[in-house]
């Protein structure tokens, strides 16, 4: 015996959707064997019951034509409609929203350096690098760890490797996570599942540290500071704007005290930040500025402006620095509307340096071509 306990899974089977009463008066006739009866009650349920077997895919059912969506109406992105975690202030994960336009793919530069594992360019005073840094937003460290994504790791051998959104804490790390040779520190969303940032380090760092000093900014662990000899790592998940751009005047506050944070420590030691800094910084840094400027997160002229100040500040991106009209290289992509293959995405991850570190720059580059994440992963190259 067939049964098909609720209308929807009744209806995926005929592939038609029309109303109850229409389905029984026009649709339940083509199925002789078919008997319909209802089960009355607060959960009332129609049950479609048959005691022979039938295709019944094979049966022709006519289905209402589709309406097409507008081709400029905001879709949301696969951190909205995929995750179940939900953001603590605005009730929706940090979610990317993109425009859906008429455009045509992007094709990526030929000449971006996407999976070799090296570089032959060097410094400004022509020495080889010989500290490697990637960084990635994993989008969940357990889903990335079961689509290989520590083969990554294995092929890429960093010095050092930066995690973004790991969502789960030290407890229930995957065992993969165990690397002989490298050093791990994690630091979790006090919300489980949510945010959270990581670092494995060949080299022990002389000191970690979790967060930014400041109660409201360090509940959902997304920074991790790594002291070494020669200068401050700092990793970090900069909080979205969200949807609607509802938690927009509370990023602002986030840039503003985030900055202050690395300008004290660059008082010490030259800074290297890396992460999802959550924003596209110019029109050339996402596919499609028109149509998200000020109405999507991550390109609103407070977010924008907001780098610019760190900019300003005494820092570098590492990337435009050294490819400053370069377009169409993207680090996240919705996993929706076929967006990577398309290249319609959005450079959100950076490798920002203190201008000390200028002259140690080799070469910062996006692996576009590398999969396990709706975000790629980036490297740097230091000659210190």
């Amino acid at each position: 015996m067939i049964i098909a306990k609720v209308f929807q899974s009744f209806s995926r089977y005929l592939n038609i959707t029309y109303p109850i009463p229409s389905l029984l008066q026009r649709e339940i006739g083509r199925f002789p064997h078919l008997v319909v009866k209802f089960s009355p009650g607060p959960r009332s349920a129609f049950f479609f019951v048959t005691t022979k077997a039938c295709d019944i895919s094979a049966q022709k059912v006519r289905m209402p034509p589709k309406k097409r969506k507008a081709d400029d109406e905001v879709e949301k992105s696969d951190d909205s409609k995929q995750k179940k975690v939900e953001d603590p202030e605005n009730g929706s994960n940090d979610s990317k929203q993109t425009k859906t336009e008429r455009t045509e793919s992007n094709p990526i530069p030929e000449d971006a350096n996407t999976l070799e594992p090296s570089t032959e360019k060097k410094s400004e005073s022509g020495e080889t690098w010989n500290l490697k840094i990637s960084s990635w937003n994993v989008n969940g460290l357990r889903a990335w760890v079961k689509k290989d994504g520590f083969n990554f790791l294995k092929l890429d051998d960093p010095d050092i490797l930066c995690f973004q959104e790991t969502k789960c804490n030290e407890k229930s790390l995957p065992k993969e996570c165990h690397i002989d040779g490298y050093h791990s520190y994690w630091h979790e969303a006090e919300q489980a599942g949510y945010a959270g940032t990581g670092i494995m380090s060949k080299v022990k760092p002389l000191n970690v540290t979790y967060g930014i000093g400041c109660d409201k900014h360090d509940k959902e662990g997304r920074v991790i500071t790594a002291e070494y000899e020669k200068f401050y790592l700092v990793t970090s998940y900069v909080p979205n704007a969200g949807k609607k751009l509802v938690r927009l005047e509370y990023r602002g506050e986030w840039d503003k005290d985030f900055r202050s944070y690395l300008e004290d420590l660059d008082k010490k030691k030259p800074v290297i930040l890396c992460g999802d800094l959550n924003v596209a910084h110019q029109e050339i840094d996402l596919a499609n500025p028109k149509s998200n400027r000020n109405k999507t997160a991550g390109f609103t002229d407070q977010e924008r402006q907001g780098f610019t100040d760190l900019l300003e500040a005494g820092f570098i991106d590492s990337y435009r620095h050294l490819y400053p009209e370069k377009t169409a290289e993207y680090s996240f992509w919705t996993y929706m509307m076929n967006a990577r293959a398309k290249n319609t995405g959005w450079r959100l991850d950076y490798f920002v340096l203190s201008e000390k570190l200028q002259p140690s720059l080799c070469d910062s580059v996006i692996r576009t071509k590398v999969f396990g994440s709706d975000h790629c992963p980036i490297t740097l190259f230091l000659a210190l």
